[in-house]
């Protein structure tokens, strides 16, 4: 038996370790969004501050452990068995749950999947006991500390309003006082708000970084006997106060003699104490559980006591934990920064949502976004109305943008936001956790960082009327997935309680295995996605100011969508005549892949004719053909997909052998054609593209006589309604393919 537990020690360790590099791509959001948003300073130095925090957030978390050992379950009411099954459950559920949100690119609370997978798996244990015993399922009660378990509930529902509705305020006056022109304001301007930011700052570095550590628990004869933890929870009005003069003067000279930017420190000061909280606070979340077992593990081998007899009120004392341990965990937490690209990926959803400027919407609106947004814009002209003009125009003066001048290909690389919202980010954060850490407010740092900064967007006009119902939406669903988080957090480690409760070790391997087989599928899939981003026929927006450079670049992605258009049709074809499900199913989604490209290009048009030379304005009718046309090629292809797949999806007859042969004959004709196009756009070789309209319509005048000769099939032979319609909808489609393709060459044959 010594051994099976032995083993689970070090399962538990392995999925430590997973359970680091999971967690740690999910969390780097709130610390890397708004240095990486407002692109202050290099990405290098970023991650190199954020590193520094997470390496000294690392090593001061040693009292935080005690939240996985006693926090949300009384230790004392359980077994050593009892306590292993729940550490199992609720490090597999762990790993699987954020590794799921890391997949769709989501934020989550770490915090509130562990304490909610704590709390299901001691429930489902303590029920089994119960039951064991006859007991009523009142006394499950008994065995949770529930008031703690309420206490972090009520901090997650506080911490998204009072967040989000601080961040909103705070920037609003930010906004108002030094405007978009901030870096031309009077000195003293920026060094008051440095002085103020960097307080703050600096204090949340006190309260969540040095407080955690052991040595702050310690007593000082030089701030008379007490302990540093002490100290900073009496004297926070004195320390503030002094910090606020020292930092404002600090800031003046730092602007005034060595011209440097106060923001750009705000910010990276900011990214640090962010890291370095993350780091204190969070690392229970993934390596608490673990040290909480292997310390259970060796003070069970030491008493000589059998695994279901001997109580665990060890666990309700204060046992610190290996410095080696800390810092072993807090290199990974680093290298993982360094080297997960799901990390970019839950950073790119934060960002799109606070973006300043048009961005590729990833969520679409529905009823409650709509709705709020509505209700937003009439509360506003109702605040127009009642605000005297002359205060209304002077703050619309404040959130006029300055014009930005570009160079030619920069247009895409503006900062979502400014250094303003960024530091109003961090400062607001840090003022709240540190608030919430002095008065013992349970809450999630994901929660609040997050808030903050769709506060901050939301006051700093980024969610305008073309974007306000998307980013609404986003938020929304982001919020749905952080309660979603709490709900199957305590489901599913219940379940994996008790299944392990009656599988034992067989079990156990079977959760680990499917665990592995879930996290290897999620990374490949992800990756796919990846290489699927960067491929290199993705369709690309014009950015040229010239009639010749619109033509050029307008050749590429012709070039590359009728490439993949033969692809797809193919595909489709194939899967047809074979009945491949899968293969038809395939098909269907990489057009809608390449749908969506097209309308980012026909969505880019407003800002492509706005970059034009004043000379080339001729430039945009063309572009806007060049994509009608493409559009029009797509939708062709993605109706053919669609009634392939429904077709054998729903089981109706196969093609007879002369319609397939005729279709895979077009076929052949179609990618031979489109293999010659894309040659002669890649080679903008353009003086053969009246060849190529000739043979396209001797292609065409061969798909009409197909549609005749099914006619003639179906007055005589044809048997089969589903067959023929389907038959006779891929021919009409494709000739508008023809038709549409044909289009595009005579734009081309007029141009050049």
């Amino acid at each position: 038996m010594d051994n099976f537990y032995l083993m689970m020690i070090v399962a538990l360790a392995i999925l430590a370790v997973a359970d680091l590099v999971v967690g740690v791509s999910n969390d780097a959001v709130n610390f890397l969004n708004s240095a990486i948003g407002s692109k202050a300073i290099s990405f290098r130095t970023i991650m190199i501050v954020a590193s520094l925090g997470i390496a000294f957030g690392a090593i001061f978390s040693s009292g935080m452990m005690e939240v996985a050992r006693k926090g949300i379950f009384n230790p004392d009411m359980f077994m050593f068995s009892d306590i292993m099954i729940i550490f199992m459950a609720v490090m597999i559920t762990d790993i699987l749950l954020l590794d799921f949100f890391n997949t769709l690119g989501m934020p989550t609370s770490t915090t509130v999947s562990i304490v909610f997978e704590l709390l299901g798996a001691a429930v489902a244990v303590a029920l089994i006991k119960i039951g064991a015993d006859g007991g009523s399922f009142s006394e499950v009660t008994s065995y949770i500390n529930t008031s703690k378990a309420t206490q972090i509930i009520l901090g997650i529902l506080l911490s998204v309003v009072v967040a989000f509705s601080i961040g909103a305020f705070v920037q609003y006056i930010s906004r108002i006082l030094l405007s978009y022109n901030f870096e031309k304001k009077a000195k003293w301007v920026g060094a008051l708000f440095g002085g103020v930011a960097l307080t703050s700052i600096v204090y949340f570095i006190l309260m969540k970084g040095i407080k955690g550590a052991d040595i702050a628990k310690q007593s000082f004869d030089f701030i008379g006997g007490l302990t540093i933890k002490d100290f900073l929870e009496n004297n926070v009005l004195i320390i503030v106060t002094i910090s606020l003069v020292i930092w404002s003067l600090l800031s003046y000279v730092y602007i005034s003699i060595l011209k440097a930017n106060i923001y750009k420190l705000i910010i990276m000061v900011g990214t640090f104490a962010l890291a370095l909280a993350f780091a204190g606070n969070d690392l229970v979340n993934f390596i608490g559980v673990p040290i909480a077992a292997w310390q259970s593990y060796e003070a069970w081998v030491a008493s000589g006591v059998a695994a279901p007899e001997f109580a665990m009120g060890i666990l309700g004392e204060k046992v610190p934990t290996p410095t080696l341990l800390l810092f072993i965990a807090g290199m990974i937490m680093v290298m993982t920064l360094w080297f997960s690209s799901k990390s970019r990926s839950v950073l790119k959803t934060s960002l799109d949502l606070s973006s300043q400027g048009e961005i590729q919407e990833r969520f679409q609106p529905n009823s409650l976004s709509r709705g709020l947004v509505r209700g937003s814009m009439l509360l506003s002209k109702y605040i127009v109305i009642i605000t005297p003009k002359s205060l209304h125009n002077k703050i619309e003066r404040q959130f006029e943008k300055p014009v930005i001048e570009l160079m030619k290909g920069k247009t895409h690389e503006l900062p979502a936001f400014d250094m303003v919202r960024a530091a109003v980010n961090l400062m607001v954060a840090g003022i709240l956790i540190s608030i919430a850490t002095s008065y013992k407010l349970p809450l999630s740092t994901t929660y609040v960082t997050f808030m903050v900064a769709m506060g901050t967007s939301l006051a700093d006009r980024a969610w305008g009327s073309e974007s306000a119902v998307y980013r609404v939406a986003g938020v929304l669903n982001v919020i749905g997935g952080w309660f979603g988080t709490a709900l199957t957090a305590f489901i599913a480690s219940g379940v994996a309680a008790y299944l392990i409760h009656l599988g034992g070790a067989t079990m156990i391997a079977i959760l680990l295995l499917l665990a592995v087989l879930l996290l290897v599928r999620n990374s490949i899939k992800h990756l796919k996605k990846g290489k699927e981003t960067r491929a290199e026929d993705s369709l690309n927006k014009s950015e040229s100011k010239s009639v010749q450079g619109v033509i050029e670049e307008s050749a590429d992605n012709i070039s590359k969508a009728l490439r993949r258009v033969g692809k797809i049709n193919e595909n489709t074809i194939r899967g047809l005549i074979n009945e491949d499900l899968k293969k038809l199913k395939k098909a269907k989604s990489t057009v809608v892949k390449l749908e969506n490209e097209i309308e980012d290009l026909q969505n880019n048009i407003f800002y492509f004719i706005k970059n034009l030379d004043e000379s080339s304005v001729s430039a945009s009718k063309f572009y806007i053909d060049v994509i009608g046309d493409l559009q029009d090629i797509a939708q062709s292809v993605a109706f053919i997909s669609k009634v392939s797949h429904k077709h054998i999806n729903n089981n109706h007859k196969s093609l007879k052998k002369n319609q397939a042969n005729e279709l895979v004959e077009i076929n052949e004709k179609l990618n031979a054609m489109f293999e010659r196009v894309t040659k002669v756009f890649d080679q903008r070789r353009f003086d053969e593209v009246p060849s190529l309209i000739e043979e396209k319509r001797e292609l065409l005048n061969d798909v009409s006589n197909y549609v005749q000769v099914q006619v003639e099939r179906t007055r005589t032979t044809e048997s089969s309604p589903k067959n023929t319609n389907l038959y006779f909808s891929i021919l009409l489609e494709t000739e508008d393919l023809i038709k549409a393709t044909m289009n595009l060459l005579e734009l081309y044959s007029e141009k050049k």
